[in-house]
């Protein structure tokens, strides 16, 4: 059952020795996609790094130790490809100084960033924050220092919410990356919830 404000999350656990365990999103997303393609449940895996994980308040390391957590995933289709899937974060963009940018958060971090600090991987939402096109390097620049410390919004040309589900679409085509792997380009996005797709300890 995904998360409700003021519940608790998780349990204490340690991860079971001869578990699987990853130690970054795109390792984690790996997992995830190899179940789904074969139309199975996600089996329980341990994740020791990455965004999702330190979300998740996770140490990273060589064997995770601290808690037993149930998670959401994203299925992503860019334009009109087969399905795929997601763990931490989806980004579209054509440059980071430049046009519009779109990070689809199912984490709370990007790299050094505290990107969407009110976003809950288990809450069955995803954190959608948006850089308008009129946004200028300058600006952007400096928000993203504010970044490090989750402090780059509230920003006229940032808008930030919290959905369900996700359908973007662009005049111009976008790079897709999902969890650090470049994905190709769309002109259309869309991404929704699986909640509760899965256990692991962190």
């Amino acid at each position: 059952m995904t998360i409700r404000r003021g519940e608790p999350w998780g349990e204490a656990a340690v991860c079971p020795t001869d578990l699987r365990v990853v130690a970054t999103d795109r390792d984690l997303r790996e997992w995830v996609v190899w179940h789904r393609a074969r139309g199975q449940s996600i089996h329980d895996v341990g994740v020791a790094g990455g965004d999702l994980a330190r979300t998740c308040g996770g140490a990273t390391g060589a064997h995770p130790s601290s808690a037993k957590v149930m998670l959401d995933v994203m299925q992503v289709t860019i334009d009109d490809a087969e399905p795929t899937w997601g763990v931490a974060h989806i980004v579209a963009r054509r440059g980071w100084l430049r046009d519009e940018v779109t990070m689809v958060m199912n984490a709370q971090f990007f790299g050094a960033y505290n990107v969407a600090p009110r976003s809950h991987p288990n809450d069955g939402k995803l954190d959608v924050v948006r850089v308008d096109s009129a946004m200028g390097w300058r600006d952007r620049l400096q928000a993203r220092q504010r970044a490090r410390t989750g402090t780059h919004v509230p920003h006229p040309l940032l808008s930030t919410q919290s959905v369900a589900e996700v359908d973007q679409r662009y005049d111009r085509p976008m790079v897709v990356w999902i969890d650090g792997v470049r994905c190709g380009t769309a002109r259309r996005v869309r991404v929704n919830v699986e909640p509760d797709a899965f256990t692991a300890y962190v």
